[in-house]
């Protein structure tokens, strides 16, 4: 929460009564106004000094002698974390953590040029994997966001340099972020950090198979098991972060083959062998359903339509059938969940969902007997006319809920408290 946004609206909350003036002066003392601007100048400007003395130090890098390029990568290293030490204990977070991110990737430098300074020719990853290991060791011991996103970063790009040039998948690296920043996930289950964790997870997945040379609808399998520890996760916000990726990119495989899967040419690159492929789904969707039950969240089972392997159907209309039908079940229960909870994001997105499954089977099933300045006049007024009843029907959903009792300034324990109930 910043500062202006309290200065701003705090006066109204006075006037609601949501809290008492003296609850608006202790929550303006916690956010004092020159804070982030400390915490961004010198952010800024260390990292155009280092990006001034990088430029300087590379373009003379060759004629340099040995011992002063090792003396110059330690001592920015040391410096770095030295300096983000420094600025940690004197209470500034923000360019603590940014000086520490940079220690950690002029670490992963040092490592690529000493190996170069020295002509060392490495035939495996465990070089590089230790720039993993001092990633994932550095986020567990400043627990920073910022650390989590660069160590993420670097597993993906550790692990692309494994398979584009060694053509070799490296399971070490993969184990580290799996392992080691899916445990600090699931003790600090932050948003951020959930969902750059998610992504970073489906990337390793998508080379995985491709190394494999896999049918790539096997990506699924990884892919849901990422989704299926969110369900074990108590925190619903980190929770429901690591598992909008998954859910992404299941629901873009499901449009995309319900726009494009018309013909049998993509059977070779989606029908992996019938038993195994579901007997592994299966086992990640019962992971899934235990951990839902576990934390009473079976209202979201449905999140697993986007799942049903309608690829095993033949091409042509009974495919297009198949996955419009998923397309449109998946956005009724998005909807539906939406209504019980009385969740506006959740509305807006249901509404989205049914209407671009309705604009996938309209392009489907109307474009080859319909004139075509008649088949985009109905399509257009079709898509502004479910556009114009599913914003009436949210706007009435919303409005017919019954409205938050304002808690009395009074009863107000403390002015965080207050707060939260905003």
């Amino acid at each position: 929460m910043s500062r202006k946004f309290l200065e701003t609206e705090s006066p109204g909350w006075v006037a609601d009564g949501l809290i008492s003036e003296a609850q608006r002066q202790q929550l303006l003392a916690r956010y004092p106004t020159d804070a982030p601007t400390l915490g961004l100048l010198p952010l800024l400007g260390s990292v155009l000094v280092g990006l001034s003395a990088l430029s300087v130090v590379a373009a003379n890098w060759q004629a340099l002698p040995a011992a002063l390029r090792l003396a110059l990568l330690l001592g920015s290293l040391l410096g770095a974390y030295g300096a983000g030490a420094y600025f940690l204990r004197r209470g500034n977070a923000d360019l603590g953590h940014g000086l520490i991110g940079l220690g950690l990737i002029l670490f992963g430098a040092s490592i690529i040029l000493v190996s170069q300074l020295y002509q060392l020719v490495g035939y495996d990853v465990s070089g590089l994997l230790a720039w993993v290991v001092a990633g994932t060791a550095l986020s567990y011991v400043y627990g920073s966001r910022l650390l989590v996103l660069l160590t993420v970063l670097i597993g993906a790009a550790v692990q692309t340099y494994c398979v584009q040039v060694l053509g070799s998948f490296s399971y070490a690296t993969a184990a580290l972020v799996a392992a080691g920043l899916g445990y600090y996930w699931w003790r600090r289950p932050a948003v951020v950090s959930s969902t750059v964790l998610a992504v970073g997870l489906l990337w390793q997945a998508g080379l995985l198979v491709a190394v494999l040379h896999a049918k790539i609808t096997w990506f699924f399998v990884p892919a849901m098991a990422i989704y299926a520890a969110g369900d074990w996760q108590a925190n619903r916000a980190g929770a429901r972060a690591l598992q909008a990726p998954p859910l992404v990119a299941a629901y873009l495989f499901m449009f995309g083959l319900a726009t494009f899967g018309e013909t049998d040419t993509y059977a070779n690159v989606l029908r992996p062998p019938l038993l195994p492929y579901l007997a592994s789904l299966a086992a990640v969707f019962a992971l899934s359903v235990a951990g839902k039950r576990a934390h009473g969240r079976m209202n979201t089972l449905l999140d697993w339509l986007l799942l049903l392997p309608g690829f095993y159907l033949p091409g042509g209309l009974p495919l297009a059938v198949a996955t419009l039908v998923v397309l449109y079940a998946h956005a009724g229960s998005v909807l539906a969940r939406a209504h019980r909870n009385q969740d506006s994001d959740q509305l807006t997105l249901g509404a989205v969902l049914f209407v671009a499954a309705t604009a996938v089977a309209y392009f489907k099933l109307t474009w080859a007997f319909l004139d075509k300045s008649l088949f985009f006049l109905l399509g257009g007024v079709l898509l502004l006319g479910l556009s114009w009843y599913l914003r009436r029907r949210n706007a009435q959903t919303l409005a017919a809920a019954p409205p938050a009792l304002p808690t009395e300034a009074t009863d107000a324990p403390d002015a965080e408290a207050s707060i939260h109930n905003l």
